[in-house]
């Protein structure tokens, strides 16, 4: 941990507690800052409230005074916190400085930092580049958004490993002097509008990651967004990642992901299904690459790598076929989504709780399902649907069920795919706990030697 002075004796408001409020609080009364903690809800039998308080540190819960601006304090704010909440809006109509708890991570990390953001995909590589250095002798830690609290993490790392952080845009937009050595925007849509106002908003928010980046740090994006920052003044170098051409980056030619010329893996080799996630690969490998971690390692977490869980998880192979758990898909978007995402043929589990709707929207979906297995409420709706659609549909009791059954009628290279389109509540009582059991089926179908 870098010995920063810079909040010595400096009065720090912290609004919003949490799990990063509880961590900068500590963090800054350890750097000698005079913290005061506020939150909205009581907090007279909130552990970490006395937790804190036992260090001398100052906590105010239940209301959000306005007195606690007099001093003219720098603001830490929580992330979730609009800044049209009166407190946060009256501290900006003094010119008070307003920070978010990823900064205090940069100021003390030895490490260099590799950021992650973008409105899909960042949980993915940020968790695929953390397996990378897991199969690696270069040691990379997890941290920010994906649940791992930066400015704790910062404070344990060394300048021999990497800080890999997933960034949020309400993060972003409370930094002053952060800088990733590597940054990665994965992709720019619009999305929470509700608290930037318009997308130009959200995605200058995004595009703060790399504000204070020089010519000696990277920044890696998606090619076909380039627009995006090409009007920016940029010191950094820029790389890009394509699945449809040869770029200055990382790309795929002839099946083959290829960086600078170089072939790392055939795209067949990989676990992660669809063309998003191959995206997703791309820019995780070329971040890894910067980082010196070895393509052995590399190769090893592109066929081994589960994915994040009950989210189009890779499960494991049985024989040819590999099983895939998506048992967080509640609804028919996200069941098109999985759907799209192999083209071998699919063996489908599916069904769940019944909420009136029918499933004719994913119809256009179903071209690669071979076998449906139909399992739950909604059972009757998912054999009417795969009847009509010409498919072999097979109805079980429940997805412990469904995977016992399918073992008579799989064929080489069936991809299993347990993709509900419904909630888990007439049968489970979390979509974890349905996903779990597939999880569990699976391996006790395993062949034991």
């Amino acid at each position: 941990m870098l010995n920063y002075t810079g909040l010595e004796d400096k009065d720090v408001l912290i609004v919003g507690l949490a799990k990063s409020g509880y961590e900068a609080a500590k963090l800054l009364n350890k750097l000698g800052a005079k913290v005061v903690v506020n939150d909205g809800k009581d907090l007279s039998h909130d552990s970490h409230a006395k937790d804190l308080q036992n260090m001398g540190i100052t906590v105010i819960g239940g209301e959000h005074p306005l007195s606690l601006l007099d001093k003219d304090p720098i603001i830490v704010k929580n992330p979730g916190i609009p800044y049209t909440v009166p407190l946060i809006k009256a501290a900006m109509d003094k010119g008070l400085r307003i920070l978010t708890e990823v900064e205090l991570s940069y100021l003390v990390s030895e490490a260099p930092i590799i950021g992650v953001t973008g409105t899909n995909g960042k949980t993915t590589v940020t968790s695929l580049i953390g397996d990378m250095f897991q199969n690696s002798r270069v040691t990379g830690r997890l941290s920010g958004n994906i649940g791992f609290v930066a400015s704790k993490v910062a404070q344990e790392v060394t300048e021999n490993d990497y800080l890999v952080t997933e960034l949020s845009s309400f993060q972003l937009l409370g930094i002053e002097q952060y800088k990733p050595h590597i940054a990665i925007i994965t992709n720019i849509y619009s999305a929470h509008l509700d608290y930037h106002e318009s997308l130009e908003n959200y995605q200058n928010a995004k595009k703060r990651i790399y504000e204070n980046q020089t010519e000696n740090d990277y920044l890696i994006c998606n090619y076909h967004q380039r627009h995006l920052i090409e009007s920016e003044s940029l010191h950094s170098k820029v790389l890009y990642f394509s699945t449809q051409q040869e770029v200055d980056g990382i790309y795929v030619k002839d099946g083959y992901i290829e960086f600078k010329g170089f072939r790392i893996i055939h795209t067949d080799d990989l676990v992660l299904p669809g063309e998003h996630n191959l995206e997703n690969i791309l820019a995780a490998v070329l971040a890894a690459l910067l980082a010196g971690v070895s393509v052995r390692a590399i190769i090893e977490s592109l066929t081994t790598f589960s994915g994040i869980e009950h989210r189009l998880q890779y499960v494991g192979t049985n024989k040819t076929n590999k099983y895939y758990n998506d048992s967080k898909a509640t609804n028919t978007l996200a069941t098109q989504f999985a759907l799209n995402a192999f083209d071998k043929p699919i063996i489908w589990l599916c069904g769940g709780l019944d909420r009136g709707n029918d499933f004719d929207e994913l119809i256009p979906y179903m071209e690669n399902v071979r076998v449906m297995v139909a399992f739950g409420e909604t059972q009757d709706k998912f054999v009417k649907l795969g009847e009509s659609q010409g498919k072999y549909v097979i109805k079980a009791i429940d997805v412990e069920d469904a995977v016992d059954k399918i073992q008579e009628i799989i064929e080489t290279n069936d991809v299993v795919l347990l993709s509900p389109a419904c909630a888990s509540w007439d049968q489970y009582s979390t979509f974890e706990e349905r996903g779990n059991k597939f999880i569990n089926r699976f391996k006790a179908h395993l062949p034991s030697f």
